[in-house]
C-alpha cells in the first residue's frame, strides 16, 4: 500500500517498529546506521545468547523489511550525502534529542528546501518543545510520567509496569499513523509536515479509560492486581482466575448483557453437581455491578473458582464456546505459537538468515493484504551500501571505498 513512498529511518530503539510497520505495508525503508552499527544492536536477547551486533534478536525483530546502509551524518560529507537521499525520499524518521538534527543543518526547515514535500517524524521522550523537551528516559521512566505505572501491579504494593518495554513501541506506532496521515494530507495539498511525537502522550493515551471513569462516574481508578474496581461503591471483582493448568479470564457482567452468559455458567456447573441453591435462584436480569456489594461478589465468586478449578483452560474454553459464555483461556507465548487461529491465517512467517545458517520463525504483519510483499530479514551492517550507494545513486566502487576508510560510510 505504501509502495511508492521512500522512508529514511534514524531511529535508534525509540523510533524502530515505525519504520518497520511503514515497511510492512510496502514503503521502501532505508535503514540509516553509523559506521560499526546501530547502538540498539547491543540489546539482547541474541541468537543463541552470543551477544554480537548481527545477532540481536531485538534487532531482527524490529528492522524486517528493511535495507540497511552505514552513513555518518556528523561529517561534513555525510552530511551531503544524506540531503542527496532526502531529495528523493518522502519520509525521515528520527528519534534523536530535540535541536540536534537543526545542530547538524539537517533540521526539517532544511530539508524542506531541499524537498518541499518531504515529511519528518521526530520520536522522542517527551516531544519538540515544553520544559521536559530536552530530558533523556527509559520506558521505565516514560510509563511512570505517562501514568500507566499507576495503575499498574497489586494495590498493597507499590507500581510496576509490565516486564517487556512497551512505551517506545506505542510511540513508533503512534509515529507510524502520523506519518501515514501526513502523506496522505501530503497528496491533497502537497506539502510535507513534522510530525512531532511525545513518548510521554503515547503512553498517557494507553489506559484513556481510567481518564474516563472520573468524568462518568466520579470515581479514581487505581491498580487493582487481577481485579476489577471502580463499576461498584466499594466491590473489587476477579477477573482472573485459577484452573487447574494455568489460568481463564472470566467477568461477572450486570444487567442484560451479562444475564445471559452467567446463567448459561450457572447451567454448566448445575449438570456436575457444583452449583449451590443460591447461584441457581439468583436473577442475573437484576444483577447491577454498580450496586453489588463486595460481600455479594464473594459469594458469588467462591463456587466459581471451584469449578474453575476442576478443569482445563481447554475444557472451559471449549465449554464457554458452547455455552456462548463470555470467557477466554490466559495464552503464554507457546499457547500463542501452537494457536490454531494464527496457523490459519499463516500468521507465522519463516524467515531465512543464511549469515546463521538458519531459518527463524518470526511474527507476520499486523495487517493481510492482496499487495503483501516478501518478507525481508533485517539487514547487516552496511549490508546495501553497494546497492544504494553504487547501483541507485551512481557513485563508483572507488569511491565507495574511500568513504568507507575515512569513515563516512
Amino acid at each position: 500500500m505504501l509502495s511508492p513512498f521512500r522512508v529514511l529511518d534514524l531511529t535508534d530503539e525509540k523510533g524502530l517498529l515505525c519504520g518497520k510497520i511503514l515497511g510492512d505495508l510496502g514503503a521502501d525503508l532505508i535503514k540509516i546506521e553509523r559506521p560499526g552499527g546501530d547502538t540498539s544492536r547491543q540489546i539482547g536477547p541474541f541468537w543463541h545468547d552470543m551477544p554480537h551486533p548481527e545477532k540481536s534478536l531485538f534487532w531482527f525483530a524490529f528492522n524486517a523489511n528493511k535495507r540497511g546502509i552505514t552513513l555518518d551524518i556528523g561529517k561534513d560529507d555525510g552530511k551531503e550525502i544524506f540531503k542527496t537521499l532526502v531529495r528523493t525520499s518522502d519520509v525521515v524518521i528520527e528519534s534523536a534529542p530535540p535541536g540536534y538534527m537543526d545542530s547538524l543543518g539537517l533540521g526539517y526547515s532544511t530539508l524542506t528546501e531541499l524537498n518541499p514535500g518531504v515529511i519528518m517524524t521526530s520520536v522522542t521522550p517527551f516531544g519538540q518543545t515544553g520544559p521536559y523537551a530536552g530530558y533523556e528516559a527509559s520506558d521505565l521512566v516514560l510509563m511512570a510520567m505517562g501514568s500507566l505505572m499507576y495503575l499498574s501491579g497489586d494495590p498493597d504494593r507499590p507500581p510496576v509496569r509490565i516486564s517487556l518495554p512497551q512505551a517506545f513501541l506505542n510511540a513508533s506506532a503512534d509515529a507510524a499513523v502520523g506519518t501515514m496521515l501526513a502523506l496522505y494530507h501530503r497528496e491533497i495539498s502537497g506539502e510535507g509536515q513534522h510530525v512531532d511525537v511525545s513518548v510521554q502522550e503515547s503512553v498517557l493515551f494507553i489506559p484513556m479509560n481510567a481518564h474516563l471513569f472520573w468524568d462518568l462516574n466520579k470515581k479514581m481508578l487505581r491498580r487493582s492486581g487481577s481485579y476489577r474496581t471502580g463499576l461498584s461503591t466499594d466491590a473489587v471483582q476477579q477477573l482472573v482466575w485459577p484452573c487447574k493448568d494455568g489460568y481463564i479470564t472470566f467477568a461477572l457482567m450486570g444487567g442484560a448483557y451479562g444475564a445471559p452468559s452467567n446463567r448459561a455458567l450457572v447451567e454448566w456447573m448445575a449438570t456436575e453437581g457444583k452449583c449451590p441453591e443460591y447461584l441457581k435462584q439468583k436473577e442475573w436480569d437484576r444483577f447491577d455491578m454498580a450496586l453489588v456489594t463486595q460481600a455479594e461478589l464473594d459469594t458469588v465468586a467462591r463456587p466459581l473458582g471451584e469449578f474453575f478449578l476442576g478443569h482445563t483452560r481447554a475444557e472451559l474454553f471449549e465449554g464457554a464456546q458452547e455455552r456462548k459464555i463470555i470467557f477466554y483461556p490466559v495464552n503464554t507465548i507457546k499457547d500463542i505459537v501452537e494457536d490454531p487461529q494464527l496457523a490459519a491465517r499463516n500468521f507465522w512467517m519463516d524467515v531465512e538468515h543464511p549469515e546463521l545458517a538458519a531459518t527463524i520463525t518470526y511474527p507476520g504483519p499486523f495487517s493481510t493484504v492482496d499487495s503483501s510483499k516478501a518478507w525481508r530479514r533485517a539487514p547487516l551492517i552496511g549490508e546495501h551500501n553497494e546497492e544504494i550507494y553504487v547501483n541507485e545513486m551512481g557513485y563508483s566502487k572507488q569511491r565507495v571505498v574511500i568513504l568507507k576508510q575515512a569513515g563516512i560510510i
